[in-house]
């Protein structure tokens, strides 16, 4: 009530007709640049505050039949598609797939490496840990883009 107060009716309704129109392409831009920028942070050695939290939950995963080095180029291409195919709006059901699977290995150092990821299990992550909380978001962003898809004939188009 306030801020239609403020704003008067009909800019108050224009705010949220513009949000409405633009809020999930934003939502999608947003999620996709997140992805690349910390995807692209893991081509380079020692630059991602992720990268040994990473590393040593993919070891794990794959039985450790993967080397430090191939790990990190591995995740930060997935990680980099994702991005790309977000901002692009290009194979979204794929790109989705590919950013459900990444928050799936994401999450698991919550369960592998909790006395890393928490100051006091299980209240209080430590820096660690709320990065891979945080993820909460960008999965129930992924859900809201995923919902916006339909069975368009040109969906490798616009996914």
């Amino acid at each position: 009530m306030i801020v239609k107060k403020i704003l008067g009716k009909k800019r108050d309704q224009a705010i949220i007709n513009w949000m409405s129109r633009y809020g999930i392409t934003l939502l999608r831009i947003s999620v996709g640049i997140v992805f690349l920028w910390f995807g692209f942070l893991k081509f380079f050695p020692s630059v991602s505050p992720a990268e040994d939290i990473a590393v040593k939950t993919i070891k794990i995963i794959s039985f450790d039949l993967l080397s430090s080095q191939a790990i990190l180029i591995i995740l930060a291409a997935w990680e980099t598609i994702i991005g790309i195919g977000l901002i692009a709006n290009i194979y979204l059901r794929e790109i989705l797939v590919l950013l459900f699977l990444q928050m799936i290995g994401t999450i698991t150092p919550l369960f592998f490496f909790p006395e890393e990821v928490f100051t006091a299990i299980p209240y209080a992550p430590a820096l660690e840990g709320q990065y891979i909380i945080k993820n909460i978001v960008l999965i129930t962003a992924a859900f809201v883009i995923g919902g916006t898809l339909r069975n368009d004939v040109s969906e490798h188009k616009k996914g």
